[in-house]
């Protein structure tokens, strides 16, 4: 009898389990609420073989409010599926900000990598083209001073000045080499995704970075590739422009003697022959990325420090400007406007050309004031604005508006994710401990319903244990010849 009662509770779990995944998957908060209410050990379920968790799903769909909600009930924050992926990596993939910024807020670990091809969560995004997420990665490194731009040229300097940061300097985090010495950059100028690389090049990305022959992973392109070449393999000439301007050699050549030229004539990228052919003239200056934001990381510790969800109208004497809901928490330095929060960081995430104002006053990488229109560098906590106790349980979504105007394309979406950290929760949140289970070989078509379908012009190899399964089922997340060729008519 005992036996049976046992595979009684075993089932009903497994079956609340599957309820969680499903709320998770279609954003139903309600029903995540309740389930978690009665069981908040459901939040560390996964399903079987692949491995994803309720995070993962919620993370792949954009579902912001219920990452919070799954984070709050004491899920490891950096939980892997059975590729090592995290559900960063996943929001990064599909361009889901919101979720990112969830995630980097509790202090998710953007280091870790896929176990199959050493990629992260900046390889994702940058390899989609979402730059805001780029931006949000790196709120710990980019510091609010409006002479950043100045340190990052003076990298010595950078490097002493960001030193107390995890992981060391900024320069180090943004050239990270996946498989193969493929860089951030390299995935950006194949791809073509023009405002990702420059802000990649802005927050201090190499422009000479060289793709290497690990063992791992076949290069039809070549190893000893630059940026360049991958730029001139994928054919979009804004993209080579930018890399030329930015000091990338024109006569460089990969393992196979190629130049960046003959890459392109070889991929018959006839119309780039202008482009790369080697000219005295000076080249035109390329203009900042509008998603530089440097108010960006004084305005996470505030958030970190004193949570983003405060009073309402109701009890609130001197509500947000922007909102007309929330308490006033931070103010900006300079013209010393105030607002809550969750408005700063939105205002912060959502920086975009369109929104950049030419008369901005302030240096490159400074947001317009919404008020004024003086550029904001930094922001700074207010007196009356008091540390929490504990991480704040936001019953409302982090991002209040809705800003599809100004949301990257997401129209995708499947599940591939990136490692994170887990948070160190204070003492009011359970911290749950998730239980390993063995890993399995399937196919990345079973992952919550979607196809692993991202071509690549790498292809991974059996490197370790993790890299047994068919190659049918573990296409590298790459950008392949196929999708270089079909996009190519558009250049």
């Amino acid at each position: 009898m005992r036996f049976f009662n046992l595979m009684g509770n075993s089932f009903g779990c497994s079956a609340s389990g599957e309820r969680l995944v499903s709320a998770a998957r279609d954003g139903d908060v309600q029903e995540a609420k309740a389930l978690l209410e009665y069981n908040p050990r459901l939040a560390r379920y996964s399903t079987f073989g692949v491995r994803n968790s309720p995070l993962h799903y919620s993370a792949a769909q954009g579902h912001h409010e219920i990452v919070s909600l799954l984070i709050e009930s004491g899920v490891d924050i950096n939980l892997r599926n059975y590729r090592g992926q995290t559900a960063l990596m996943q929001a990064c993939q599909y361009g889901h900000w919101e979720v990112v910024l969830t995630l980097i807020l509790y202090k998710a670990n953007i280091h870790k990598a896929d176990y199959l091809n050493g990629g992260t969560a900046l390889h994702l995004a940058a390899l989609n083209g979402h730059s805001r997420c780029i931006r949000i990665l790196h709120a710990d490194y980019i510091p609010s001073v409006p002479n950043f731009l100045e340190l990052v040229n003076r990298k010595s300097r950078m490097e002493e000045f960001v030193s107390e940061l995890d992981e060391g300097s900024v320069y180090k985090t943004i050239n990270r080499a996946a498989d193969g010495g493929v860089t951030a950059v390299h995935m950006a100028a194949l791809n073509g995704h023009v405002d990702s690389l420059q802000l990649l090049i802005d927050l201090g990305a190499s422009v000479n970075e060289v793709t290497v022959e690990d063992g791992t992973t076949i290069d039809l392109i070549g190893a000893g590739s630059t940026p360049l070449h991958y730029a001139a393999c994928g054919g979009n000439a804004q993209c080579c422009q930018i890399l030329i301007a930015k000091g990338a050699s024109l006569t460089a050549q990969n393992a196979k003697g190629w130049t960046p030229l003959a890459v392109a004539q070889s991929w018959h990228r006839d119309w780039l022959e202008e482009v790369l052919t080697e000219q005295p003239q000076q080249h035109q200056p390329i203009p900042h990325s509008p998603y530089l934001c440097l108010p960006l990381m004084s305005v996470v510790k505030i958030a970190r420090e004193c949570g983003w969800s405060h009073d309402s109208l109701s009890t609130c004497a001197d509500p947000c400007a922007v909102c007309l809901e929330n308490k006033c928490a931070v103010a900006s330095q300079g013209c010393c406007h105030e607002f809550c929060t969750r408005c700063a960081l939105y205002l912060c995430s959502t920086i975009t050309a369109t929104t950049t104002n030419t008369t901005t006053q302030g240096p490159p990488g400074s947001i317009p004031c919404p008020l004024c229109r003086q550029g904001i560098v930094s922001f700074k906590k207010l007196p009356a604005t008091k540390p929490l106790l504990g991480m704040p349980r936001t019953s409302l979504p982090l991002s209040f508006f809705t800003c599809t105007s100004l949301a990257e394309d997401n129209d995708d979406m499947a599940l591939d994710t990136t490692p994170l950290c887990k948070p160190e929760f204070p003492s009011p949140l359970r911290s749950l401990s998730c239980q390993k289970f063995p890993s399995m070989k399937l196919s990345s078509s079973l992952c919550m319903g979607g196809s692993d379908t991202s071509p690549s012009l790498v292809r991974s190899y059996t490197r370790s244990s993790f890299r047994r399964s068919n190659s049918e089922g573990r296409r590298s997340w790459l950008c392949s010849l196929n999708h270089s060729v079909e996009t190519a008519a558009g250049f």
